[in-house]
């Protein structure tokens, strides 16, 4: 017997896979250090009000903070974690802090929410 996947199954399996690495998290260079980006290299921030792997950013903070979601199919790995969000949602961590992106950052390379309010602050590989 022969087996044939049809062109959509691998489609959707490559598709994954680019999603999967789009939400890579890396390390990268901005004016004040380095620090740590999403994979399109947008900055992420931690909130000191959030607690050990427990997010405290709901509602209209997490509308100009969003959470970086972490796929069904992530795993952690080393200093990155996932917690599960009051909302359900999967959320990643570093060192236990959740990781935030900031609405207000437009492009690659921008920082403007370190230091807002006194409580968000660049996270830092």
């Amino acid at each position: 017997m022969r087996f044939t996947f049809p062109i959509a199954v691998i489609a959707a399996a490559m598709i994954g896979s680019v999603v999967q690495a789009a939400t890579a998290i890396q390390s990268g260079d901005s004016a004040k250090g380095a620090i740590l980006t999403d994979g399109s290299g947008m900055s992420l921030y931690t909130f000191d009000k959030d607690t050990a792997a427990v997010s405290n950013c709901y509602g209209d903070c997490a509308t100009k903070w969003p959470p970086l979601e972490a796929s069904s199919k992530a795993r952690p790995q080393g200093a990155f974690g996932i917690i599960l969000r009051a909302d359900g949602a999967r959320q990643w961590t570093h060192e236990g802090k959740p990781l935030y992106t900031w609405f207000k950052d437009a492009k690659s390379g921008d920082i403007t929410g370190d230091g807002v309010k006194g409580v968000w602050h660049l996270a830092r590989p």
